[in-house]
């Protein structure tokens, strides 16, 4: 997994999360499916079919939920963090998608991201 870092700059916390619930999120890890159990044993034997993700089942849900709650508010801005982060589409693209240029992409995907990051701000204080 290759995480994009803009203009080589670190990337936030948040950024950092939401990247790996892109990445989580892509390989189908929230879709609940049903698994026979001879599958699930080859599965955990295996070391090399499995994917480690930074980010938890529940995280993931709890991110995958502000996002949505994003897209209800604004929905140009919840949608081009959903095709940023979520479909890993370069913010070029994005831009192209709505008609901007890639500098106000940029920002109102960062603007995305501080909304998300109030939005679970709640959830670093309970911890």
């Amino acid at each position: 997994m290759n995480t994009r870092k803009p203009l080589h700059r670190p990337l936030g916390e948040t950024e950092y999360m939401l990247e790996q619930w892109g990445w989580w999120r892509m390989d189908g890890m929230g879709i609940p499916s049903y698994v026979s159990p001879a599958l699930a044993i080859m599965r955990d034997v295996t070391p090399s079919a499995t994917k480690s993700y930074v980010i938890t089942d529940e995280l993931a849900g709890i991110v995958d939920a502000a996002v949505a709650r994003l897209c209800r508010r604004d929905a140009q801005m919840g949608d081009m963090i959903w095709l940023y982060y979520g479909a890993k589409w370069p913010a070029v693209r994005v831009g192209r998608q709505y008609g901007v240029c890639e500098m106000k992409a940029r920002e109102l995907i960062k603007a995305g991201v501080a909304w998300i990051d109030c939005a679970l701000d709640n959830l670093k204080e309970a911890a």
